[in-house]
């Protein structure tokens, strides 16, 4: 299964100066947060596969107004092609202005609420969030400090993948994006785009 996993910046090789080549066998758009409703919905349009999606800091109107077509991933499991996917959109609370933020104590219950779910459906293969992991990937300040409770849910659950956003590659010079955790999890920082192969499930 070819994935096109997508965050917080409009990419121009995808939106200004769009060649189907690009994106030729992607089954699924994964978007980890903070990008426009019109971006993802010219995804879907030229792409014209299905998305999935999560909530950034940044994305209180797409709460209000959802890309057509897409599907929520928040505080749930979705199945596609053999593969379970779950999400928590939002990022560390550090204003009252922004819906979509959340403190540790409230990504924990909703940690342990997604596992709970998790039990149902067979587990977690790919884990999509918008705030990263603490200790992989995020920094010191607290608007974009990754969560623990992530790493237990890893712990836990120990999908395949996870992919997020929220912390930009521009940030430093020669940022690292690709982590292996501890639990096995392969985790990737989605900033921009990638494009990903994951083995076929029977």
């Amino acid at each position: 299964m070819r994935i096109l996993v997508v965050a917080d910046v409009e990419e121009r090789l995808l939106y200004g100066n769009f060649k189907k080549e690009r994106v030729k066998g992607v089954d699924l758009i994964i978007a980890c947060g903070d990008l426009k409703a019109g971006y993802l919905d010219f995804l879907i349009t030229m792409v014209n596969v299905p998305m999935v999606f999560v909530h950034g800091n940044h994305d209180d109107a797409l709460v209000e107004k959802p890309p057509m077509g897409a599907i929520s991933l928040e505080d749930t499991v979705f199945k596609f092609k053999g593969y379970n996917i779950a999400g928590l959109g939002g990022c560390m609370r550090y204003n009252k202005r922004n819906k979509n933020m959340y403190t540790e104590r409230e990504m924990s219950l909703r940690c342990f609420k997604l596992w709970f779910k998790s039990l149902f459906k067979g587990g977690v293969d790919i884990f999509v969030t918008h705030a990263p992991v603490k200790g992989y990937g995020d920094l010191e300040d607290l608007p974009h400090r990754g969560y623990k409770c992530f790493n237990s849910f890893l712990d836990r659950v120990k999908p395949s993948y996870m992919f997020h956003g929220h912390i930009h590659t521009n940030y430093h010079h020669n940022m690292k994006v690709e982590y292996d955790h501890p639990s096995g999890t392969k985790i990737y920082n989605a900033c921009g785009y990638k494009i990903i192969d994951l083995p076929d499930k029977e």
